[in-house]
């Protein structure tokens, strides 16, 4: 069983996305004319994609609408209007460089606030389930937002910026892997505790709740085994952190830098997807699975 692709697309594509923006609107990058048209096309296109990649994960795509009047109390509909709200000033910010050739430096602090805003709420999504204590740890939208600075640092071309920051990134990944291996363990829940039976004896299931499989099981029991969660994590090191700085301190720039992205995007799908696959949801209990 994998997690859903559209999923990890989304979350892959629209944090570069957004990470873009960012450097954009912090004016690190500051593009006029056709050249403006083109870094915000790339951006618009990596955000955009990913946000239309997660719908196709919805049960009901058409009544995506309603997930933005919950926004006092769900982080998913703050991502969405966060979305909205970046995408709009961003798109005021970019035809000022593209029809004007002029920075409005305010409106573009504004928009790259809330396209990091966007990676937070995202982030928040996972990391207030108390569900996945894997997931419920700083680590979680301290990553989001490392993936997305760093990633959109090496789209814009800031070497140095995305240098550091993949060190950084990478560094707090493995120190995230190393503190999610232990949290459901010490999370203390099991199938006496969820049960409330635990002080009549040791408690088990007597046999499967289900003859098949079903929604719960697809979307949030993923059983990883630990030599293949290690491969793929050092797979994940490699693509995602290492290669990339190796590449932009490599001469010839411009070859290598591509090189850089494509590697850096395969290792954060990568890292996407043991995200999800190794997230241990405590309904895993219930089929016996944890």
């Amino acid at each position: 069983m994998h997690p859903a692709a559209s999923v990890i697309i989304f979350n892959t594509f629209s944090g570069l996305g957004f990470g873009l923006l960012f450097w954009l609107g912090m004016g690190v990058l500051v593009p006029t004319g056709w050249d403006a048209f083109i870094w915000f096309a790339i951006a618009y296109l990596f955000a955009v994609g990913g946000l239309i990649a997660s719908t196709f994960h919805l049960g009901h795509p058409e009544r995506a609408i309603k997930a933005f009047s919950q926004w006092k109390t769900s982080w998913l509909s703050r991502e969405g209007v966060c979305a909205v709200f970046a995408l709009i000033v961003m798109a005021i910010y970019g035809a000022g460089l593209i029809f004007a050739g002029t920075r409005l430096g305010l409106v573009g602090i504004i928009g790259g606030l809330a396209s990091l805003g966007v990676v937070f709420t995202t982030s928040m999504i996972y990391a207030q389930m108390k569900t996945v204590p894997r997931w419920r740890h700083w680590t979680t939208p301290a990553m989001y937002l490392l993936l997305s600075l760093g990633g959109g640092a090496l789209l814009a071309g800031q070497v140095r910026i995305a240098a550091v920051l993949l060190i950084i990134g990478g560094i707090l990944q493995m120190f995230a892997w190393g503190m999610g291996d232990r949290r459901f363990a010490e999370a203390g829940t099991t199938m006496a505790t969820s049960t409330g039976l635990g002080h009549i004896g040791k408690v088990r299931a007597f046999e499967p709740p289900h003859t098949g499989t079903n929604y719960l099981m697809r979307e949030f029991i993923h059983v990883v085994g630990r030599k293949h969660a290690d491969q793929l994590r050092i797979i994940t090191i490699g693509l995602a952190f290492v290669l990339p700085v190796v590449l932009l301190l490599l001469p010839f720039p411009h070859v290598f830098a591509a090189l850089a992205v494509l590697a850096h995007i395969a290792g954060v799908l990568t890292l996407r997807w043991l995200f999800f696959a190794q997230a241990e949801h405590v309904v895993g209990l219930y089929y016996g699975k944890r």
